[in-house]
């Protein structure tokens, strides 16, 4: 099977890369640079170009190629979906765009998700790009029959993310600092809505499962870990596996996004809410399909990728600023939490 990867060296799409790999698929990575935190797999070929940068050229180079499966893992805009439909009519038999279960209605009408929910997300851009990104692709298939498939990931992981409610994606060793410090972490609400945390090669066999697939051609799918936990069960298994004792404070999610901007989508357009996956379509069509990996193990193994090189613990200062500033708040706005133990850390 001859699959294109356009990005392919991500967090998500480098386990799905290896998984390729290790299955025996042609695989080509058009990507404008090599990433040194998600190498390209041996065995993969690459096509170097800027996607976003050159449509014109890049229409050039894929001019004689034909793929069986194209996915899409940087597209985010009804833009960049037109000019995957004008590249790739007629040189694909099946095109995947990785879309985002953020997408799903907020606030959620009913706990359980499954793929029929509605795609509603007033708090977040990201998610409504994503929302139009989908219809077009959808209008795509009924008038051209365009062999679109649609996947939905939620907060997927591996090896280099510790994947908090609060926490630095880009730096994600802050929390771990942060415990070890003796300074508070802060949990959204009362840390009892429920949520649900994927492994990237868990992911993958997912994904994968779907290649080929022609009953998914026009399908829409989310695949996620049954795995269903608090974020309360979250953070503190967090802390079990850092070794430090639990040290959170739990601040209205309002009041957060009072002082960080970006919570907004992140938190109040997704992680606030109390979502649950219904899994039952792509064990439908994946009948393989099982996530392994539970968080407990996963975290652990984040967490051992992060000390094996001292290099990769980097610290958000912007962020511990931050997090500060909103405990400072909290305690202004709650007085009793200045007599706590977690407040004098702040000093």
């Amino acid at each position: 099977m001859n699959v294109l990867f356009i990005g392919g060296t991500g967090l998500i799409s480098s386990a799905c890369a290896e998984l390729a790999v290790q299955r025996g698929l042609k695989l080509t990575l058009l990507n404008r640079s090599v990433s040194k935190k998600y190498p390209v797999p041996a065995g993969a070929s690459v096509i170097t170009a800027d996607v976003h940068a050159d449509p014109g050229l890049l229409a050039d180079l894929l001019a004689d190629l034909r793929f069986d499966v194209v996915v899409d893992w940087i597209a985010y805009t009804p833009d960049d979906i037109e000019r995957d439909v004008r590249l790739f009519r007629g040189q694909t038999g099946q095109f995947i765009f990785i879309s985002s279960a953020s997408a799903y209605q907020k606030p959620p009408a009913h706990y359980l998700v499954t793929e029929a929910t509605p795609l509603e997300n007033p708090f977040w851009q990201y998610s409504r790009d994503k929302i139009a990104c989908e219809a077009r692709l959808m209008q795509a298939y009924h008038e051209e029959r365009f062999p679109v498939t649609i996947v939905r990931p939620s907060l997927t992981y591996g090896p280099s993310q510790i994947p908090l409610a609060t926490g630095s994606w880009l730096h994600p060793y802050t929390a771990v600092w942060r415990l070890r410090q003796g300074k508070p972490l802060i949990i959204p609400g009362d840390g009892t809505s429920l949520w649900t945390l994927t492994w990237n090669a868990d992911f993958a066999k997912g994904l994968l499962g779907l290649f080929g697939h022609p009953q998914a051609l026009g399908e829409a799918f989310h695949i996620t870990s049954d795995e269903v936990l608090t974020w309360n069960q979250i953070y503190a298994e967090f802390a079990s596996a850092v070794g430090s004792k639990p040290n959170f404070v739990h601040i209205p999610s309002d009041l957060i996004t009072a002082y960080d901007e970006h919570a907004t989508g992140s938190l109040i357009g997704d992680k606030a809410n109390s979502v649950v996956f219904d899994n039952a379509k792509i064990k439908r069509f994946v009948p393989d399909f099982a996530c392994e990996v539970t968080w407990a193990e996963g975290v652990r193994r984040s967490l051992a990728w992060f000390e094996a090189e001292p290099a990769r613990q980097t610290i958000d200062e912007n962020a511990d600023l931050l997090w500060d500033r909103i405990l400072q708040a909290y305690q202004r706005a709650w007085p009793p939490f200045g007599s706590e133990t977690a407040s004098s850390q702040l000093a």
